[in-house]
């Protein structure tokens, strides 16, 4: 059993450009709080083996999210819930004047940041 408090400072970078702080981990997934600051656009990626569910708890942003077979832009507001399965293409932007905050769950664990590639998004990063 685990228990762990919010760190006071990030722990590191996502491949993507968000601020991470990790929170819990185990042997089916992991756990992290990631911030973006205000205005920020962070780079496209995918991923090559893990999917990941996310909850939205503050600020205000977009997620684009390509499969191949649809893509859209949804709205990333406290309350909101998404999944990016293994695979699919992503981007995401803070388009507030205050943090972007949200958890992150990824399934299997997070193996390492080359887990992540880049790829061609629709908005030019800011990171």
């Amino acid at each position: 059993m685990k228990t762990t408090q919010l760190p006071e400072h990030p722990d590191a970078k996502s491949p993507a450009g968000a601020e991470i702080r990790f929170l819990v981990d185990g042997k089916t997934g992991n756990m992290i709080h990631s911030t973006v600051p205000p205005h920020q656009i962070n780079r496209a990626t995918v991923h090559a083996s893990v999917d990941e569910f996310w909850y939205v708890l503050e600020g205000r942003g977009e997620i684009w999210r390509d499969n191949r077979e649809a893509s859209s832009v949804t709205a990333l507001v406290p309350g909101t819930s998404i999944d990016i399965p293994q695979g699919t293409a992503f981007q995401y932007r803070n388009a507030s004047d205050v943090d972007l905050k949200f958890i992150c769950i990824a399934m299997p664990p997070w193996p390492g940041d080359s887990e992540a590639s880049f790829v061609d998004g629709i908005w030019q990063p800011t990171v």
